[in-house]
Order: structure tokens, then C-alpha cells, then sequence
């Protein structure tokens, strides 16, 4: 039962903060999006990873933030100089880059699990030692969308040198909740959920934690006001009718399950910087 606490601990790290077109992040043609006013622009996000400890498994990752070269020799990093000239580089400001927080906590990793291979969630790949093994959902690494062409470069290089990716073997969910469902590590402690549309493989993770359930939901839900309002992601999306899917399916499994913290794919559940309606707060005076 969801309700009895479980063995991991579940630790959130904050890697950038950044500001990304907020028509990415949400469908605005939605009606609970019009009827809020919100319109294009900059819409403040954080980039996460996840660390989850096993007392048995050892400590892994769900996504991996951004890498330390990023911040600190950019033309250094996997990402391409196009690309960081195109996404407001100079709009990220730096928390944990994934390679500091792994020498500073001196943490060994036995693997790394991805919500998707976005850059945002990959970008920190190349602080992970080479012979850590890496899991996708089905088949993410082999969609090839338009907005994936533009950085397929950059995600290529990030992935430069390490394991053969490994893809979850999702079975059928027996409840019928979602698309799939495999017990990761075999013990009912870390279940990882295929929720495709944002991506082909995209994948939530649940954890059940010391302190009870933890659902990560990668960028099947950006935003607050996405999650609170069930406005899926817009133009970033590859499926946006099966993100929406997805969307409800998750939503719907959270609300029979009250118990569950959820944690979205770039901002905090619990109100940060909102205005009074509860909307997301739109930066630069858009």
C-alpha cells in the first residue's frame, strides 16, 4: 500500500534556475489558460535532478540537470554554441551543477534513470562517470522531432562515451493507470510510469520514501498552474494530445492517492512566487 512509508529518500536538487517561453511549457489555447490571461513570454522555471537512495541499491539519479562546464567553461561543454546562443544562456543562473554536488557530497552513483532525454534533463550527463548505466523509457533516444533536431548534437555529445543507454521493459499496469509500469529495483519501493506525449518515452517515477510516496512526474507537468489547472505542456511537447492524456492519467492517480507529494518537471507545487489568482508569475514584465 502506497500509504505505508518504504526505504528510499528522495532529495530534490535545484541545478539552474532559467526562463523559458512559457508557450512551451503550457498549451495557452487551453480555456483555464485564456480565462488566467496568460499569454507568451518568459516564464521562470528551475532546472532539477533527483537523488534516490536505496539502503540496499545504492544512490541514483531521475535526470541529471545541467553539467558544471555549463557554468563554468561553456565552450567546454556538450552544448553546441548555437544552441547556447539560442536558449537565453545568459537567463540561467547556476544552484548545483550536477558534478559539484556529486564531489561535494562525495556520492558514488549505481545509475541514473531519465523522466526523457531533453537537454534539460540530460545536460548534466557528462558528470556522471562513463561506466554508470543510464535507463530511458521505450524508444526516447530514437525519436527524432524537429525541436529534437536542433539539439541532437549537443545530446549526442552529452551521452559521448558512455554505456549503451538501457530501455525500461514496461509491462502492462494492472490497475490500468497508465500506458505501463515496471517495479524497478523488484522490491515495490521505486516504480517508474510510462506517460508518453511530452516525449515518445516519457516516463514519472514514484518512490516510496521514508516519508511516503514521491511522484516525479518529469515534463508530463512543467508548471503549478499547469498541475493545479490540468493544462498540459504546449509547444514542447512532441504528442501534445497524448501529453494531455498523460496528463489526466497522472492527475487522476494522484487524487486517489492524497497521500502523494508530487514534484513537477520545473517549478515547485507549493506556491514560490505566484501572484494573488495563483497563476505562474510572468518575469520581465510580460
Amino acid at each position: 500500500a502506497l500509504a505505508t512509508p518504504g526505504p528510499l529518500e528522495v532529495e530534490t536538487v535545484t541545478s539552474a534556475a532559467w526562463a523559458v517561453p512559457r508557450e512551451g511549457l503550457l498549451n495557452l489555447e487551453h480555456p483555464k489558460a485564456k480565462a488566467a490571461g496568460l499569454t507568451k513570454g518568459d516564464e521562470a522555471i528551475e532546472v532539477y535532478f533527483h537523488v534516490v537512495r536505496h539502503p540496499r541499491k545504492g544512490v541514483w539519479l531521475v535526470d541529471t540537470g545541467f553539467e558544471k562546464a555549463l557554468r563554468d567553461d561553456p565552450s567546454a561543454s556538450a552544448m553546441g554554441w548555437l544552441v547556447r546562443s539560442q536558449i537565453g544562456l545568459e537567463k540561467m543562473r547556476f544552484t548545483s551543477p550536477l558534478g559539484q554536488y556529486l564531489e561535494e557530497k562525495n556520492v558514488h552513483l549505481a545509475g541514473v534513470f531519465l523522466t526523457h532525454a531533453h537537454l534539460d534533463h540530460v545536460g548534466g550527463m557528462r558528470d556522471v562517470p562513463n561506466d554508470v548505466p543510464v535507463y530511458t523509457g521505450p524508444g526516447e533516444l530514437s525519436e527524432r522531432s524537429f525541436t529534437n533536431l536542433f539539439v541532437q548534437g549537443s545530446t549526442d555529445r552529452a551521452f559521448e562515451g558512455k554505456k549503451a543507454v538501457g530501455e525500461l521493459r514496461m509491462t502492462a499496469d494492472p490497475d490500468g493507470a497508465f500506458d505501463g509500469v515496471v517495479d524497478v529495483f523488484g522490491d515495490r519501493s521505486f516504480f517508474a510510469l510510462y506517460v508518453p506525449g511530452h516525449s515518445s518515452g516519457s516516463t514519472a517515477y514514484l518512490a516510496r520514501t521514508t516519508k511516503g510516496p514521491v511522484l516525479l512526474v518529469g515534463d508530463a507537468c512543467h508548471t503549478r498552474f499547469g498541475w493545479e489547472n490540468g493544462v498540459e505542456p504546449g509547444e514542447f511537447s512532441s504528442d501534445r494530445a497524448k501529453s494531455a492524456e498523460s496528463l489526466a492519467r497522472l492527475e487522476k492517480f494522484a487524487r486517489a492517492h492524497p497521500e502523494i507529494e508530487v514534484r513537477l518537471g520545473h517549478q515547485a507545487l507549493v506556491a514560490k512566487d505566484t501572484n494573488v489568482a495563483g497563476a505562474p508569475r510572468q518575469v520581465n514584465g510580460r
